[in-house]
């Protein structure tokens, strides 16, 4: 009795071992592969966050050169009145081409008297570095226009298009209505000339 009490207890110590050292496997196993899913989702989401960075930076960049031209614009003070502001960011769409060198943006406006939906449309020039979302990038912006939402008195509020791009103020002291005498051209010297 003693015997098999003594065989049963090593047989049943052996296969426990053997399950033991399988379970110790599959954990190294479960444990490295759960390692490598944590270190593939913390790097997708650092992706996407540092992308989210970048796109913001682009909007501020553009929204903030084509406040400065609606600021300026006597057509959009006109219509909305003064001050006009920046409506919130989570109402602007943007849309960003050609390696981060042409963006498409679209964001709303405020002023006293209606708002507005002001589109354009910018290029850049130069180089991207890795941390490109960190400075300031300078925007050209191509075309510019409001589609602008004015309340009236008389019945329906009026929608008027303002293309703010081509609107220039003229600079103070220069009479843009007097035409430019054209240059004539310098007369090359010959030999006829320089004796």
């Amino acid at each position: 009795m003693f015997a098999r009490r003594l065989t049963s207890s090593i047989f049943k110590g052996s296969s426990t071992s053997s399950s033991s050292d399988k379970t110790g496997k599959a954990g190294t196993l479960g444990s490295f592969g759960r390692k490598a899913v944590s270190f593939v989702l913390i790097t997708v989401t650092g992706g996407v966050a540092l992308s989210a960075l970048d796109d913001l930076s682009i909007y501020r960049g553009c929204s903030s050169k084509a406040m400065e031209k609606v600021i300026n614009s006597k057509a959009m003070i006109e219509a909305i009145g003064e001050p006009i502001e920046k409506g919130p960011w989570y109402s602007a769409s943007l849309a960003v081409s050609h390696q981060r060198h042409s963006v498409s943006c679209s964001f709303p406006v405020i002023g006293p008297q209606g708002t507005g939906i002001l589109h354009l449309k910018a290029v850049r020039d130069g180089e991207d570095s890795l941390l490109g979302f960190l400075k300031q990038r300078d925007w050209d912006i191509l075309m510019m226009d409001a589609l602008v939402h004015v309340p009236s008195n008389d019945g329906p509020q009026q929608t008027l298009r303002i293309n703010i791009s081509n609107m220039v103020d003229p600079s103070p002291g220069i009479d843009n209505n007097k035409p430019s005498e054209p240059q004539k051209p310098e007369r090359a010297k010959t030999r006829e000339n320089a004796v």
